[in-house]
């Protein structure tokens, strides 16, 4: 069943604008997946800072689980804006959109390292740019039902 709008008009009634009908178009598949994959990546990486807190030696444990904590609590992020994306939500881009560029920095600090962690930095800045690039699309742009700038009106000329 529907859920209720203030209105009246249960959720089955209301219309499906023309931008967001038919099958979902594959950029918003991928981006969608991107920003899934990210945040899984940080869910992984909180559970490793828990488990790391609670096996390494106790002075760092409080830092360590906050820091676990903190990082499984960011995940959430990505993962509700690749619902979502999937869901077709318009409101959706702007979380999916500030999740990349809040990875940039963290790609190019990643960059800056003299270790293995180089690696890694390439590939989030790789995921990163090609996530952003994916969202604003104009085919992801219509599927989500966003309009442009001057056109988000009713005001026709």
């Amino acid at each position: 069943m529907g859920g209720r709008y203030p209105s009246g008009v249960t959720s089955e009634q209301t219309p499906v604008p023309e931008e967001t009908a038919g099958p979902r178009p594959r950029r918003l598949i991928y981006a969608a997946a991107l920003a899934a994959l990210e945040g899984l990546a940080l869910v992984v990486g909180g559970v490793w800072m828990l488990v790391a807190a609670f096996t390494g030696d106790s002075d760092n444990r409080q830092t360590g689980v906050t820091g676990g904590i903190t990082v499984i609590a960011l995940a959430l992020l990505p993962l509700l804006a690749a619902r979502g994306l999937l869901a077709r939500r318009s409101w959706s881009r702007g979380p999916a959109v500030i999740t990349q560029i809040l990875a940039l920095p963290v790609a190019y600090n990643l960059l800056q390292a003299d270790s293995v962690a180089i690696p890694a930095g390439i590939v989030l800045a790789v995921v990163a740019v090609t996530a952003l690039v994916l969202l604003v699309n104009a085919e992801t742009t219509r599927a989500l039902g966003i309009r442009g700038p001057g056109n988000a009106g009713g005001a026709e000329k």
